[in-house]
């Protein structure tokens, strides 16, 4: 059975396989669900039991015009109906954006939500894909992204907020410069699908600019917040020829009988969703605080619903999913499928703090339980398209700029794309130093890491180093031999330039090439100053880390803690966003100063 549940993993892309098929292969009891973004603590269980009281009808009859449902949402959310096109899922939506909307190209951050890749691909377009570094916290610059857009000459501009499956957040201002400096692009698309969750700042959405602009997408989902995916619900928030364009393409009946009926419940349901929302962030400052205390795990402050993780040196994504799946039963989502990360990292959702203590426990069993077998291992790479992360990226941004299917079966044939120019130098990601000797990890009893894994990169928890530089490591004294280890003198150790740093033995690997900077911009509109960074999200200088667990509250190498994304002293919460009252339904559109 265990064989058959992993095995589904196998055979999927970039998703993981549904819960209803791992259901089937498994006992029929799913697993604690740490992999599909959803509110746990919304619909309420009094609304679950009105819908199974009129599932009979609900199942029966077709429902309403999809009019009459995106009629009732305005009304609740406070916008124009003819700025809004409701849509069969959030996905329904991008494919209509591509078909109608996209041209030639599109440009996107990475990694990210996969159909904003894998969508204008599948169409023969090209995609422009926008490396995030890990070295800073994988934060988007936008300053750099609009640099890159000109340098391409990409005509769409993607931007995820906060993104998926990072949860980076950018600063509403800082958006609208973005989407003012873009005016010329055919579109900016900005994908605000969990952005309910966010706690930055009161009123983070851009749905109000979208409207008056004339190339400008609001994306918004509503199966996330409303912990509903099987429903399959969301929409787009533009200006009305935008809208009406993509709404006139719709079928009628586009939305099913169950959003009908959730979209009407909703209104009397305001204070719940509010109460909903207040506890995911709390729930999600716990649950990086518990994660942040393993030892060599990475948790990078987040706005979703989600938590990144780095897992430690050695320990392989693939085997940690498996292990968690198969004997602890917790699904959690493994990212070496997503183009721009690799298997070192998970995404995993917010849930109650009775079920993060279970992924706790099965996360220590795993990475460092003494009586186990250790998923400690080299990365493997498969050879296909999206196994090895940040090598996708280099390979599809580098030689194929990413030009869609099309452009991939002409790499593979030795024909080149024509008419696409050559592709600037996008970087390798996360370049490491090369690999110097060190003594064995002790992970408290657990598995030991493989010497020859054991590599200071300054990138984690317990690793202190400076990025880039590979540092001497004392090698142990055996109790038997008691008698010193002779010390080299670091004057008679050749030492490689331009990197003047003593070596205790020659390193015999290859040092690989630090990533290139992106080709200076021929033509652009605004120079880089005038993107300035919010002052949240400036990364500040690094010092290192002291050996041991990461504590709560202190951000890994190149991270943020969540005090200084949210722009908090870390303690006090920031206001829910967009609330009237107790008993008013909440704005997810951010529209509370229209009348």
């Amino acid at each position: 059975m265990a064989d058959n549940v992993t095995s589904l993993f196998r055979s999927t892309t970039a998703h993981s396989p549904s819960m209803a098929a791992l259901t089937r292969e498994s006992d029929g009891a799913g697993p604690v669900d740490f992999c599909i973004p959803c509110n746990p603590y919304f619909p309420t269980p009094a609304m679950f039991e009105d819908m199974a009281g009129r599932l009979r009808d609900i199942i029966t009859y077709y429902p309403s015009s999809a009019d009459t449902i995106t009629a009732e949402l305005c009304s609740l959310l406070r916008l124009p109906p003819q700025c809004v096109a409701m849509g069969n899922g959030s996905t329904e939506l991008i494919t209509w954006i591509d078909h109608l909307l996209v041209r030639e190209s599109l440009a996107v951050p990475v990694p990210t939500f996969g159909r904003w890749t894998d969508q204008p691909m599948e169409t023969g377009k090209r995609v422009d894909m926008f490396p995030l570094q890990e070295a800073g916290g994988f934060a988007l610059d936008l300053a750099q992204y609009a640099e890159f857009i000109r340098a391409r000459g990409t005509r769409v501009a993607v931007i995820c907020n906060p993104n998926n499956p990072d949860g980076g957040f950018l600063h509403k201002h800082a958006i609208v410069q973005f989407m003012d400096a873009m005016a010329d692009l055919d579109l900016v698309v900005v994908d605000e699908s969990f952005l309910e969750f966010a706690d930055a700042e009161n009123e983070p959405s851009v749905v109000q600019e979208a409207m008056l602009r004339p190339n400008v997408i609001v994306l918004r989902s509503l199966g996330k917040n409303f912990g509903l995916h099987g429903i399959r619900f969301g929409y787009l928030v533009a200006n009305p020829a935008l809208a009406g364009r993509v709404r006139s393409m719709l079928p009628k009946w586009n939305l099913n009988s169950f959003a009908e009926h959730v979209v009407f419940m909703l209104k009397e349901h305001g204070a719940e969703y509010a109460q909903s929302l207040h506890q995911v962030r709390r729930d999600r400052m716990d649950m990086s605080g518990q994660l942040s205390s393993l030892p060599g795990l990475t948790v990078y402050p987040s706005q979703g619903n989600f938590l990144f993780v780095r897992l430690p040196v050695g320990a392989e994504g693939t085997v940690v999913r498996d292990r968690m799946l198969t004997e602890h039963r917790i699904l959690v989502r493994e990212c070496g499928n997503k183009i721009g990360s690799s298997s070192r990292f998970l995404r995993l959702v917010v849930r109650p703090q009775v079920d993060v203590r279970r992924l706790v426990t099965g996360l220590e069993q795993v990475l460092y339980g003494t009586s186990r077998r250790g998923a400690a291992g080299p990365e493997q790479a498969t050879g296909t398209g999206y196994s090895s992360g940040t090598a996708a990226v280099d390979r599809l941004v580098s030689r194929t700029n990413g030009a869609g299917v099309r452009g991939l079966a002409a790499q593979a044939a030795g024909a080149g794309v024509p008419g696409l120019a050559a592709a600037p130098s996008a970087g390798t990601g996360m370049p490491l130093p090369a690999a110097v000797p060190a003594p064995a990890v002790d992970t408290g009893g657990g598995m030991p890491v493989p010497a020859a894994a054991s590599v200071v990169t300054g990138g984690g928890a317990g690793m202190p180093g400076v990025p880039g530089v590979p540092q001497p490591v004392a090698q142990p004294v055996p109790q038997q031999a008691p008698a010193p280890v002779p010390q080299p003198v670091p004057q008679q150790v050749p030492v490689p330039q331009p990197v003047p740093v003593p070596q205790p033995v020659p390193v015999p690997q290859p040092v690989p090439v630090p990533a290139q900077p992106l080709a200076p911009v021929a033509q652009a509109p605004m120079p880089a100053a005038a993107f300035p960074a919010p002052a949240a999200a400036q990364v500040p200088p690094q010092v290192p880390p002291p050996a041991g667990p990461t504590p709560p509250g202190v951000p890994a190498r190149g991270g943020l803690t969540a005090a200084q994304v949210r722009g908090t002293d870390g303690l006090s919460m920031a206001p829910a966003t967009g609330w009237q009252g107790p008993q008013g339904w909440p704005n997810p559109a951010g529209m509370d100063q229209v009348g």
